[in-house]
Parts: C-alpha cells; sequence; structure tokens
C-alpha cells in the first residue's frame, strides 16, 4: 500500500470513534499506529513477524521486564535528555546529572537521621562509606532533605523482589543534617545482568547487544520547594562503566573511590579499612515555566 492508501485506512479508524474519547490520548495513539502502519509497510513485516513481535511484548509483561526493556532500548535515557533540553532552555544547567531511575525502587524504607546502614544481613563485600551533602544551585546547604538510596546484593539482586533477601536490605531514607549532610554504610556493589534466559536477553541477542550494568548506587533527591533528582553514581573501575546497557553512566556520575585507614570509619560504625566515596548533590529550585520532573509511573511499595 502506498501512504495514501495508509492514510484513507487510518481515517477510517478514526472516523469508527463513537464519542470524542480523550484528544490527548488521540493524538499519541493515532500517530503511534500511523508510524507503525508506515514500518509495517516500508519493511515488509510479515503477519508471522507482527504476530512474533506482539507476543513478546506479552510474554516480556508477563515476567515483568518492560521496565528492563524501557531501560535497555534507550527509552528512559532518551527521556531523560528530554528533560534536560527543557531545563537548559529554561536556564537551568550545571548541578547533579540526572539519569535513569530503572524498574527497582521501592517505597516506604526506613527513615534515618543523617546516617543509615544498608546492609542487614552481613553482606559479603568490601565496606563502603559514602557521605556529602545536599544543596541548592547557591551552594547553601538543604536541611531536612530526602536522601533515598537503593543498590543491588553481591549476586545483582535487588531486596525485595529478591526475596532471599531482607526486605530493605541495601534500601534506605536519610534525613540531611543542619548543616545539608548525610552518610550511609553498606558494601561496594557489583556490577550484573539481567536475567540470561529472560525477554530482554533475547531480544538483545536479536539486536547483537550485551546485557551488562555496571556497578551503580540509586539516588532519588528530594526537597521541598525543589526539583526532584533521579540520579546515580556508577564505581568507578568497573569493565562496563562505559559501556552500560542501560546506557545511564554520564560525565559527573562516577566518584572518586578513596580508601578509609583502620580508625577513620569509626564514626561511621567501620572498623578497619574501607572505601570511601565523597558526593554532593545538587538540587534546582522549582520553576514555574517546567513542569514536574518528579515522573509518575507504577512503582514497588512495602
Amino acid at each position: 500500500m502506498d501512504k495514501q492508501s495508509i492514510d484513507t485506512l487510518l481515517q477510517k479508524i478514526n472516523d469508527s470513534a463513537i464519542s470524542e474519547g480523550n484528544d490527548r490520548v488521540k493524538t499519541v495513539v493515532n500517530r503511534i499506529i500511523r508510524d507503525l502502519f508506515y514500518t509495517i509497510e516500508d519493511l515488509d513485516v510479515q503477519p508471522d513477524e507482527f504476530w512474533t513481535a506482539l507476543n513478546y511484548l506479552a510474554e516480556a509483561g508477563q515476567s515483568g521486564e518492560l521496565g528492563l526493556l524501557a531501560a535497555g532500548l534507550g527509552f528512559e535515557h532518551f527521556l531523560d535528555l528530554r528533560i534536560d533540553e527543557a531545563e537548559a532552555k529554561a536556564g537551568i544547567s550545571g548541578g547533579t546529572p540526572r539519569t535513569i531511575e530503572g524498574p527497582l525502587y521501592v517505597a516506604g524504607a526506613p527513615e534515618s537521621q543523617g546516617h543509615a546502614r544498608l546492609d542487614e544481613d552481613g553482606e559479603p563485600g568490601g565496606p563502603l562509606v559514602m557521605r556529602g551533602r545536599v544543596v541548592d544551585e547557591a551552594g547553601q546547604p538543604l536541611a531536612n532533605a530526602l536522601v533515598e538510596v537503593w543498590h543491588a546484593n553481591h549476586l545483582g539482586n535487588y531486596s525485595y523482589f529478591d526475596k532471599s533477601q531482607p526486605a530493605f536490605n541495601l534500601r534506605r531514607t536519610i534525613r540531611t543534617d543542619a548543616d545539608g549532610r548525610y552518610s550511609f554504610t553498606s558494601v561496594v556493589p557489583v556490577g550484573y545482568s539481567v536475567p540470561p534466559q529472560g525477554k530482554t536477553q533475547q531480544l538483545l541477542d536479536a539486536l547483537g547487544r550485551h546485557g551488562h550494568r555496571p556497578a551503580h548506587i540509586h539516588f532519588f533527591i528530594s526537597a521541598p520547594g525543589h526539583r526532584k533528582l533521579t540520579t546515580q553514581i556508577n564505581i568507578d573501575g568497573d569493565p562496563y562503566l562505559w559501556d552500560d546497557f542501560a546506557f545511564a553512566t554520564r560525565d559527573g556520575l562516577v566518584p572518586q573511590l578513596k580508601q578509609g585507614g583502620a580508625g577513620d570509619g569509626k564514626q561511621y560504625g567501620v572498623s578497619g579499612e574501607f572505601t570511601l566515596i565523597d558526593f554532593d548533590f545538587t538540587l534546582f529550585k522549582q520553576r514555574d515555566n517546567l513542569q514536574d520532573c518528579d515522573v509518575e509511573r507504577p512503582r514497588a511499595a512495602a
């Protein structure tokens, strides 16, 4: 079919509506359908290929991997770049880079004041202390800001989704002190991969791509009157540091790993040597001319 015939068919489909519906939904869905019809025609997609793709998406949904696909196909990174662009047009630049949330946040992690210990179950791995401040765009400390932090265990698994771990292992919410300071102790995370037999890896194999992520730690940083920051830091030296299947590594999010000596970690409940990360987060004030960057999406809660 030529484009004119496809457009005639699309108009027939649109004319079948029996009510006004939702203008925004109609605009987005009709555009997607048009582009897919064009793709099918231009690439001569056969019926068995179409149904294979549709069944693949159904199976990916049943296995809970659509969030991984959104990251692995670059959608999450693309959405971040669009927010960056909107902020730049509004005069916001610099500060802490944002990067993807991923699909494994869980609301309701226990809250601590100033400092928290993340590991609950004698987690294998080298001890880690991460500390810093939450500041505004002028560099002034933000007291009572929330630092929500989560990362995977030594097997690349996240608590709540991995029922072998305590419910909030390696997850905490930290409220900054009067000087905007936060700190936590944990273990140095390791990199991991998507499920090797899962639907995400199946598609990545067909695309000739890997499904590895470098070691990283996730954060939500928020304070009243400021734009929420979704980000993560990466562990320097990981072999996939700049080859993340989810495209989440960004300049400014690879802090220096320092070595803390025996006795230096006493105030954090650490004995012996440990890895130390110093990292400050910058939040920008809310802007009336910018859409809220606190993204509404389904999330687990415990």
